[in-house]
């Protein structure tokens, strides 16, 4: 990790403001963008542009190119996170406001610590945690239910269940991102991971007809610059800062932008997208990130078979 006394200030608050605020906002430029350009279509040019910069900037750097194993497990990768998670999300938020996709979205350390303990078997599942696990359902659980009076509407059921689903993919794809040869740089390894999802999403948007309600003459120019402003900002601005703040900050002060992102999707779907700011929005949104918090900050605890494997090594 480089030095931080040599290191300007003013670059590591830049980067922190970019994965804070820029990957905030994104959720209502996906909102602005699924209004015209169908969900699929909207994804498939988004990271197939995003990713075909990024691989081309590595390899121009005199980056290797990902070998054979390294491109199927790019495109395994790919297909999950891009085709599943990211494809789940941008059809859901036809259905539900930008800010409560990002709070369902914020469910994945949820699900991440649900896959550790029963599959991975890599935490246990001890009180603190089982607490928080049951405080992040919870605000689920608010944001979805018909009964509780806590003003405005539920979100949509078929939206709510395409983002579990995309929350989901994405623990899945974390728990296959460990076990998979991927290439050395990050930088290329997102690049192709992005550009295999990118193929994935066009074979997908074209399966499910999407091409043909595609018109790009008759999308506005509000669509057209949100779907720039993923490409630049979210995808290609966003990674490149978060790809910097790994390398020089602690996994812990970068990982706060999985408790940021939420809270800013929130409050620029009220201030620019005219989304409600309702009692059940701030209380699930509260419950999601307490138990976001929580999970993050638990230390992983192994279990007790793994402890004698390595005691008998």
């Amino acid at each position: 990790m480089e030095d931080t006394n040599h290191r300007p200030t003013w670059k590591t608050l830049l980067a922190f403001g970019i994965i804070y605020f820029v990957w905030g906002s994104t959720f209502l430029a996906i909102r602005v963008g699924v209004r015209e350009v169908p969900p699929l279509v909207l994804a498939a040019i988004r990271f197939s542009v995003a990713g075909l910069v990024l691989f081309g900037w590595m390899l121009a750097r005199g980056e290797r190119a990902p070998r054979g194993r390294e491109w199927r497990s790019a495109s395994i990768l790919g297909m999950i996170i891009f085709l599943f998670d990211y494809g789940l999300l941008f059809w859901a938020e036809q259905r539900v406001p930008s800010g409560i996709a990002a709070v369902m979205l914020a469910t994945i350390p949820v699900f991440m610590a649900l896959s550790e303990i029963i599959f991975l078997r890599t935490q246990r599942l001890t009180v603190r945690l089982a607490v928080a696990l049951l405080i992040g359902l919870g605000g689920v659980g608010v944001l979805m239910s018909r009964a509780l009076n806590l003003g405005g509407a539920p979100i949509d059921k078929l939206g709510a269940t395409a983002l579990i689903f995309a929350s989901i993919s994405w623990s899945v794809a974390s728990a296959f991102a460990r076990k998979l040869p991927l290439p050395s740089s990050k930088v290329m390894s997102s690049g192709a991971q992005m550009l295999a999802g990118g193929i994935f999403l066009t074979i997908a948007a074209s399966a499910f007809g999407e091409f043909r309600d595609f018109h790009p003459w008759a999308v506005s120019r509000g669509a057209w610059l949100a779907l720039l402003y993923l490409i630049v900002a979210g995808s290609i601005i966003g990674f490149t800062a978060y790809v910097w703040l790994i390398h020089h900050e602690s996994p812990t002060k970068v990982g706060t932008y999985a408790y940021v992102n939420p809270i800013v999707a929130v409050l620029v779907g009220y201030f620019l997208g005219g989304e409600a700011l309702t009692t059940r929005t701030i209380l699930g949104t509260f419950l999601v990130l307490i138990s976001v918090i929580v999970i993050t900050t638990t230390p992983a605890k192994k279990p007790a078979e793994a402890l004698l494997a390595e005691d008998a090594a």
